[in-house]
């Protein structure tokens, strides 16, 4: 099975091909194509090539499903006995990926 890890927004994913995954919203329309060049590590059929910090030569191309935002997560301060409080909704944007090729 082969597989990569990769990073993008800050975070690191654990990617096969054929994977949907939801990462940072990333500059790029749907139905294009983003090609990931932060590959950490890259396992093929046991023999796994680890970067310092990152793979030479590694890419994962993946397709752009769409752009979005996720559920509203809401936050709520609140100072007792001070007549305070703060009610605030987050969504946050995201880019969904479809992982087309690991290259290594």
């Amino acid at each position: 099975m082969k597989y990569a890890i990769i990073e993008t927004g800050g975070k690191q994913y654990r990617v096969t091909e054929g994977d949907v995954l939801f990462v940072e919203k990333l500059p790029v329309q749907a139905g294009d194509e983003v090609i990931f060049d932060r590959v950490l590590a890259v396992s093929n059929e046991g023999s796994t090539v680890l970067g310092a910090p990152v793979v030479e030569g590694a890419t994962v191309t993946a397709n752009v499903v769409k752009n979005g935002k996720s559920k509203k997560v809401i936050v709520y301060k609140m100072k007792p006995k001070k007549g305070y409080h703060r009610l605030q909704g987050h969504r946050q944007p995201y880019t969904k990926v479809q992982i087309g090729e690991i290259r290594a």
